[in-house]
């Protein structure tokens, strides 16, 4: 007999099924993993699924809240060198298996590969319970952003000892399927992400907001969105906003966000807009009300930031790869350097300055395009790759 899929249930839902997952990052912490996740279980109940989350404790304060609150086990954890906001969870194999224990999931699905999550992997195994892992972060490629590039090959055989203990490995495009695939990866399956149109918009353009950064009406802003960190290549960001200041004088570069290079930024640049974090309808304010998006980063696995910026109407300047490859079209709503090339990027990103009006009208065709990347189709896949996986009816 078949496994059980969505395809071959007839007008009817897959049954309800309790989910376990196991993740080191989550809100308030603001961060790409954290953020998608958040999304995750939002669509997964809102369809009637049971989840049960384990995750980091973040603070003495975070305590179980309404009785109608998110089913959460909450282990101690430590704070990651170089990333205070960020923790990683300790070890818990003996904690999850007696949880497990008491209420048994049908999938335990793992976000982070540190000691939490292996250890989830391990007590998954022990329970025979089916686990699947998704691919959030490229850990080996941030490595020599910290003078640590010999730690590479070491951190992805890691990362692929780790995945290929579960059923499937979770990855946001075909691109990094391959990708991974030739490093030995196995059973990768794509799940695309998608984005808040309602949220992220060019509605919410904030005129006093502009004059705070000291823009007026025709003034380019350049925007920067996402972690301040090496890994982020942001000394490509200030060399793009000093060539387009060439050409456009009045123009500001507003930055968005927080990080180990957060307070250097501040005292080399006190002229640029330092917003610090920011999230919710604050954050997509903040999008609106730019005009050029910079996304100079090399070490993603998606970048959740690219298509928030083009649903909040913003033309986006980034290298060919990952969120900006699948959703950016060249020429209509921003333009792409090949992988790596930075001269390439500057030329761009100034070319897209030169003319405002026109930069806007790229905006409006991003803006076009996020309305066709619809959350509720991202959710329908999520349930169906983990009904499947259940079940084992995976590709």
């Amino acid at each position: 007999m078949p496994g059980m899929t969505l395809e071959n249930i007839p007008q009817s839902r897959p049954r309800r099924l309790r989910i376990g997952i196991v993740t080191e990052t989550w809100p308030p912490e603001i961060n790409g993993v954290a953020l998608t996740i958040a999304r995750w279980v939002e669509g997964l109940r809102q369809r009637g699924h049971d989840v049960q989350l384990v995750r980091v404790q973040q603070s003495h304060g975070d305590a179980p809240g309404s009785a109608d609150a998110l089913d959460t086990l909450r282990l101690p954890g430590f704070r990651i060198p170089g990333y205070p906001q960020l923790q990683g969870g300790w070890p818990a194999q003996r904690t999850l298996l007696e949880h497990w224990r008491r209420t048994r999931p049908d999938l335990i699905h793992v976000v982070t590969e540190g000691p939490l999550g292996y250890s989830a992997l391990r007590a998954a195994r022990r329970l025979a319970i089916p686990a699947s892992t998704s691919f959030h972060t490229n850990f080996d490629g941030y490595s020599r952003h910290y003078h640590l590039g010999w730690l590479a090959r070491p951190i992805r055989a890691y990362l692929r000892h780790f995945h290929n203990q579960g059923i499937q490995t979770l990855v946001p495009t075909a691109e990094l399927a391959k990708q991974l695939q030739t490093f030995g990866f196995q059973h990768t399956q794509v799940l695309a992400r998608g984005v808040d149109t309602a949220l992220f918009s060019p509605h919410r353009r904030d005129a006093s907001l502009r004059q705070q950064w000291g823009a007026a009406p025709q003034t380019p802003v350049v925007l920067y969105v996402g972690r301040l960190a090496a890994e982020k290549n942001l000394d490509l960001v200030i060399a793009a906003f000093q060539a387009i200041r060439h050409i456009q004088p009045a123009a500001r570069l507003a930055l968005v966000g927080d990080g180990p290079l957060a307070a250097r930024l501040r005292a080399r640049h006190p002229d640029f807009a330092h917003c610090g974090m920011r999230q919710g309808v604050d954050l997509a304010t903040h999008y609106a009300s730019a005009d050029l998006f910079l996304f100079p980063s090399l070490t993603e696995t998606f970048g959740n930031v690219v298509l928030e910026a083009l649903a909040s109407g913003l033309a986006v300047a980034a290298f060919d790869y990952a969120a900006a490859h699948a959703h950016v079209e060249p020429g209509e709503s921003g333009w792409l350097a090949p992988f790596g090339d930075a001269e390439t990027f500057l030329a761009q990103a100034t070319a897209l300055a030169k003319d405002v009006a026109a930069l806007r009208r790229m905006g409006e065709t991003a803006r076009q395009a996020m309305l066709q990347v619809d959350s509720e189709r991202i959710y329908d896949r999520l349930e169906t790759l983990f009904v499947n996986a259940m079940t084992g009816e995976i590709s």
